[in-house]
């Protein structure tokens, strides 16, 4: 096998990429507007005369002295036609809130979608209005909420112009919705002490935009235009709101004391011990500045937390685990340092590849034990014309580890019409007096040219106390209009570049990424939305330059209307192994070099429905035997109360001089939402070969704004019975409390 992909591999795809490459013809009818060059739209907030109940009518006086924001326009499927049905917005505001009144039109609310009551429910999957508040006006971050016609909500705090978002974010804020035979009626309350902005300014001008999904079209239509590569968190493309004159802020201030009692039996605690125990903290937020927001946690606890999904490995590389503890995933964004990737580009990598700073690493062990977190605080927020953060924690020894202090300094600048520079700084250290440490810098420079190219890239170092100094860094350039995306990239990674707060997921390499595609619309089949062709080659060699991994892929992925999926995978691998590796006892694979392709073929219905569901199948050579994998999952809502879900991954594997074996994993997952105040929910997986099963049941009760009691079983079992389970109980309340 030569060290490039074989031509008769490639050609197929690039000849059908070259096919499409050509804009299908027009739509037949009204023309669209241009949805890239369109105005952006202005709308004046009206001090309400009365007061206003937020019941979910707009029936009080204020309501009908407002401007009606209308117009909606089309992202998706035909982009820049009027939205199917009507949106009439109003925006009001008094001294303590921003009101929002929006009439939904709709022939047939008995059709509307709505998948569940749950709290940051699943957007996605279900029908919605959106409604997002860039409050310092720059263009780049915003508050965003969402509600579905029951009133279920999900909000989030948007960075760096729709690059980043922090889905923990929670606000105060009352929203009433209604569903009636002409559509559905949101009203919401949203009080100015949830919004921070500059009290400077008066009035306020902030950035807005609105949205809203009909999920059985499919459609997706916007107050300010977009295109579907976008979200409604693209600030840069926002309208304006204007008008909030005479409002303030308050202090700012929440404090959230928490008490646990939990019941351990096995291994399930690492704080020692099993039985009863208890525990208090407290988590306190208070905004600094409008701009700069200080968060404390003192004696922090995790106990409410789902545990970890059961994954299959079969490559040679440590698993990226996503981060789930609110306290860390809360302004995540601003500490994001390494392979982030642009919204609509492909780049070849991601930060589960390159990180130089993983929260995970912060009160878990390599296992995912919990390490006790003494307690800490970050700051987050801009000030003297950077985005700044900074984060210090403070651990016990436990597991094997000794007490450690984490402390983390990010600092990003944006500049106007150039892009953004930053640098980051991690520090590891024991305080246990045994003088060990691991530090990481890093700089880099996002520059965005022109409309539709952006190049990206970094350098970064490590410093540590047994290994020394190392460094890493990578540029990556792309195109990617609403035709064409193609980018490229090229990184290296030394061998001892290990930051201890961050993953990486290959040293000692050097690696070169290209990719080129293109995103057709045609108007003249009916049922189909978008048609993406594309191939992509990922080479990495060793620092001497002997090829290590090489990865060709040429793929067709299509899009329905509907939202529906389907794609095909052609893919060619070559690996070298310096050394035997073995998969399982009894699978092991020597050292040389292997060249295998395969094929995978992926079909994903449409998420509006009841039942919908998602499955692929791929077949070929591993390692010089094969391969068959199989994955599947979906679900079933029953209504907005009660859903079901499942997944299921089986992977049959056969290596020469090997027994033949299997590595699947299953999980099943019931959701029961009694109101938008109290949810519970049933997870069950199961590691066929760990021969584990892993139970975890949750109940949330939402019992003030931000405060919450759950209660929490988890159970670890070893199915064949070598050792006994481990669980745990716990119950959790908070009572958040602002001042």
């Amino acid at each position: 096998m030569g060290l490039v992909p074989s031509i008769d591999f490639i050609a197929p795809p690039l000849a059908l990429l070259l096919l499409v490459a050509a804009p299908a013809a027009g739509q037949v009818g009204p023309s669209p507007i241009d949805v890239e060059a369109a105005p952006r739209p202005v709308a004046v907030a009206t001090r309400a005369a009365t007061p206003v109940v937020v019941d979910g009518v707009l029936d009080e006086a204020a309501w009908r002295d407002a401007p009606v924001l209308s117009g909606f326009i089309q992202s998706r499927p035909d982009r820049g036609f009027p939205a199917t049905f009507p949106t009439a917005a109003r925006i009001l505001y008094d001294d303590e809130n921003l009101y929002v009144g929006v009439e939904l039109t709709d022939p047939h609310p008995e059709l509307l979608v709505i998948p569940s009551l749950e709290q940051d429910f699943e957007s996605g999957n279900s029908d919605i209005f959106g409604i997002t508040l860039d409050t310092f006006h720059d263009h780049r971050n915003a508050f965003m909420f969402l509600v579905n016609p029951k009133g279920a909500v999900k909000e989030a705090q948007d960075f760096d112009d729709s690059r980043q978002e922090n889905a923990a974010w929670e606000g105060i804020f009352t929203v009433r919705t209604s569903i009636h035979d002409g559509g559905w009626t949101v009203e919401w309350a949203i009080p100015f002490t949830t919004l921070r902005f500059d009290p400077r300014r008066d009035p306020q001008e902030w950035g807005m935009n609105m949205m809203r999904r009909i999920r059985r079209l499919n459609e997706e239509s916007y107050w300010a235009p977009l295109d579907q590569r976008d979200r409604i968190h693209k600030m840069s493309k926002a309208g304006t709101l204007r008008g909030l004159a005479g409002i303030r802020g308050g202090r700012d201030l929440i404090v959230k004391p928490y008490a646990v009692t939990s019941h351990a039996e096995g291994a399930a605690t690492s704080a020692g011990g099993t039985g009863w125990s208890g525990d208090g903290g407290v988590d306190v937020k208070w905004g600094l500045t409008p701009r700069l927001t200080l968060d404390l946690t003192w004696r922090t606890d995790f106990s409410q937390v789902e545990v970890d999904r059961e994954r299959v490995n079969l490559t040679r590389f440590s698993l990226f685990f996503p981060e789930l503890r609110d306290f860390f995933t809360e302004n995540s964004g601003v500490f994001s340092f390494g392979d982030i990737t642009e919204r609509n580009y492909r780049s070849g990598s991601s930060l589960s590849s390159f990180t130089l700073f993983h929260s995970r690493r912060i009160g878990l062990d390599a296992e995912g034990r919990e390490v006790p977190i003494v307690g800490g605080g970050r700051l987050t927020g801009r000030a003297g014309g950077f985005e700044i953060g900074a984060l210090e924690m403070q651990t016990r020894s436990a597991l094997g580890l000794p007490e450690e202090n984490f402390g983390v300094l990010r600092a990003k600048r944006t500049v106007a019409g150039v892009g953004d520079f930053g640098a980051i700084l991690v520090n590891r250290q024991a305080t246990d007096g045994s003088g060990t440490f691991n530090r990481t810098y890093g700089f880099e420079a996002n520059l965005a040219p022109a409309r539709y190219l952006r190049i990206d890239s970094y350098l970064a170092g490590v410093d540590d106390d047994a290994t020394g100094t190392d460094w890493a860094g990578r540029v990556w350039a792309g195109w990617r209009d609403p035709f064409w995306d193609v980018s490229a990239s090229i990184k290296q990674v030394g061998d001892d570049f290990v930051p201890k707060v961050g993953f990486v997921r290959r040293r000692g390499v050097r690696e070169g990424y290209a990719t080129v595609g293109v995103h057709p619309r045609p108007t003249s089949v009916a049922w189909l939305n978008e048609v993406n062709p594309f191939v992509e080659v990922d080479y990495v060699t060793d620092l001497d330059g002997r090829l290590l991994t090489r990865t060709a892929n040429a793929s067709v992925d299509v899009s329905y209307r509907d939202g529906g999926s389907f794609g095909v995978d052609l893919v060619e691998d070559f690996e070298r192994l310096s050394a035997d590796y073995a998969f399982r006892p009894d699978a092991v694979v020597p050292s040389g070099d292997y060249s295998f392709r395969s094929v995978s073929v992926s079909a994903r219905s449409s998420a509006g429905r009841p039942v919908w569901g998602r499955v692929s199948v791929t077949a070929g050579g591993f390692y010089g035997g094969r391969r068959h994998t199989v994955t599947a999952s979906g679900q079933w809502r029953v209504d907005y109360h009660l859903s079901f879900d499942f997944s299921a991954e089986r992977n049959a594997v056969s290596l020469p001089g090997a027994a033949d074996f299997a590595a699947n994993v299953y999980g099943a997952r019931a959701t029961f939402a009694a109101s938008t105040h109290l949810f519970t929910s049933a997870f069950v997986q199961y590691n066929a070969l760990t021969e584990e099963v892993v139970t975890n049941a949750r109940l949330d009760y939402v019992h003030a704004p931000l405060s919450d009691l759950f209660l929490v079983y988890t159970e670890r079992r070893d199915r064949t019975g070598s050792f006994p389970p481990d669980r745990l109980l716990s119950l959790k309340i908070t009572k958040a409390v602002a001042f």
